[in-house]
């Protein structure tokens, strides 16, 4: 039932954060393993990585064993907190804290949105993945120039498609629940992960925004 499906999405998605924030801060809290994921090879092949598993969970998801799903999802978890790390060396606790219950209201306002609007939004779905492709061109453009105010507009443009996806996503996920033939279980973490992506880039660009630098 619908009622039950939702909760597990988002129950999934939480243990996602959890795992992944306890992992950031336990690293930062250590130099020695700092050192290893930062300072050395390690480095690159964490971040491959992570690209093969959201991209492996992603495509595959349908056709995993559900234990097998929730493990990659975990693990997935566990190596996006590796790199995450580095926010908690880069701003200030009170700062994190704060910014994770704005990110969690603004998130949840629009995942609420998202559950009960009657109003199709299949369509912002193509428009917000046209958004991304531009936003991947022009940080990759603002690489070479540095333009300060480009990342300016990029975080606020970046927080705005990543709210529509929220929206976007919940809808997804309860039509997929009603018309698709993939497993609940499965599907859940699918769900899990789609939101966990949403909420991580909302959380870390309004970080960027508006986070105290820790001297």
């Amino acid at each position: 039932m619908e009622s039950k499906f939702m909760p597990k999405v988002f129950g999934w998605m939480f243990v996602g954060l959890i795992v992944t924030f306890i992992t950031g801060y336990v690293v930062q809290s250590n130099p020695q393993m700092l050192e290893t994921v930062f300072g050395s090879a390690w480095f690159f092949a964490i971040i491959i990585a992570e690209l093969v598993l959201v991209i492996l969970l992603s495509a595959r998801v349908r056709k995993m064993q559900p234990t097998t799903a929730k493990i990659c999802f975990l693990l997935y978890s566990f190596v996006s907190g590796l790199t995450f790390s580095t926010i908690f060396i880069t701003y200030e606790m009170s700062s994190i804290i704060w910014v994770f219950f704005l990110a969690a209201t603004i998130f949840g306002l629009f995942a609420v949105i998202g559950s009960v609007t009657k109003k199709d939004l299949s369509k912002l779905g193509s428009f917000l993945l046209m958004a991304l492709i531009g936003i991947l061109l022009c940080v990759i453009l603002n690489l070479f120039f540095n333009w300060k105010s480009l990342d300016l507009i990029l975080s606020i443009v970046i927080i705005l498609v990543f709210i529509g996806f929220t929206a976007y996503d919940v809808q997804r996920i309860k039509w997929l629940k009603e018309n698709d033939s993939i497993p609940e279980e499965n599907l859940a973490i699918y769900g899990a992960l789609q939101l966990y992506l949403d909420f991580i880039n909302i959380f870390l660009e309004l970080l960027r925004l508006f986070g105290n630098s820790d001297n």
